[in-house]
């Protein structure tokens, strides 16, 4: 009965990310008939040439970015509430997000302050992205040490947002010294954005999220174990240092590679763990793992289609959206769990 239950449950949720992937590509400024989706997308022509164009340069690659960044913060953000024990843990939890927005403001913010050869290229997109990796690598690499000399996990949780909070007071000393025009740069950055990816950025970032899902595969019996304590974790013969490694990579690939393409985007790595569990009513993270990979799809392709507000000609920012729905969903849960206790 349970195993039927779960099939059922896995069925619809692919049916649905295949038909919110249809209506993602077909609604936007121009809105396109689902039946010339099929068509543009499976080899055939759409009734007008230009809805082709649209369809296979703009929509289908953003779609495609929508799908990647949901599928990386909510296996993060599943990775990170177990590890911690803390239902309010996100893929963001470690400073990952804050160590990228220091990477791009200071790109962004300080460029004034290096030779004008140096900031033309990092001022490009490339140049963000690259910021934006080194920083969330040295927050990381930071955190690894710090965690070679704490054995409480928890510990490294609370030195996970003081590094929040110290890159955070960074990027407000470079704000003080910046132009309005940089600022507004920086502001449009950090409210996240699923566009302007070429196809060769979509490919790295594929690769990145690839490797950081074939690292969560390989901890999800440790959290299974990790879900008892780990003074249980220990008695079941699990290496619990080399565990938390590979999960805090794992994170740190995934949530490190989407800040740098996406810029941080919130919630979804919150909220969408909760829906797995609530939907699939079990702590088996073999069954969570393909559950917030299909959920986190689907919420961020829905929050995109939203974004791109169908039938206007502007489009709202992704981090703005994900807040608005993902906030609430928050909120329920956290009423809801109080209500049954």
């Amino acid at each position: 009965m349970f195993k039927t239950r779960n099939t059922l449950l896995f069925t619809s949720l692919s049916v649905l990310l295949l038909l919110t992937l249809l209506l993602n590509l077909s609604f936007g400024q121009v809105s396109i008939p689902i039946k010339d989706v099929f068509s543009s997308l499976f080899g055939g022509q759409a009734s007008k040439e230009t809805w082709d164009y649209i369809i296979i340069n703009f929509r289908l690659p953003k779609a495609i970015t929508a799908i990647l960044v949901g599928i990386g913060l909510s296996v993060s953000g599943l990775l990170m509430q177990t590890l911690f024990r803390n239902p309010l843990a996100g893929p963001y939890v470690l400073g990952l997000s804050s160590g990228s927005s220091l990477g791009v403001a200071f790109v962004i913010l300080g460029s004034g302050f290096l030779p004008a050869i140096f900031s033309q290229f990092l001022l490009s997109s490339y140049g963000i992205i690259l910021a934006s990796c080194i920083g969330s690598s040295l927050v990381l690499l930071m955190i690894l040490i710090v965690s070679q000399r704490l054995r409480d996990t928890m510990s490294i949780l609370i030195v996970g947002l003081m590094f929040s909070s110290f890159t955070g007071a960074i990027v407000s000393v470079f704000s003080y010294f910046s132009t309005a025009e940089q600022l507004q740069k920086y502001t449009f950055w950090s409210m996240g954005s699923l566009g302007n990816l070429s196809w060769l950025n979509i490919s790295i970032l594929a690769i990145s999220i690839f490797v950081g899902m074939l690292f969560s595969l390989f901890s999800l019996k440790s959290l299974d174990a990790l879900l008892l304590g780990e003074n249980y974790a220990k008695s079941m013969g699990w290496n619990l240092k080399r565990s938390r490694y590979l999960i805090l990579f794992a994170t740190s690939i995934l949530a490190g590679s989407i800040t740098a393409f996406a810029g941080p985007i919130a919630f979804i790595g919150l909220a969408v763990p909760h829906l797995g569990k609530l939907l699939f009513q079990t702590s088996n993270h073999k069954i969570l793992f393909f559950a917030t990979l299909l959920i986190g799809a689907i919420i961020m392709l829905f929050c995109d289609t939203v974004s791109q507000m169908p039938g206007y000609d502007f489009t709202l920012p992704i981090n703005a959206i994900t807040s608005i729905i993902g906030a609430p969903i928050v909120i329920w849960l956290i009423v809801r769990k109080r209500s049954m206790q």
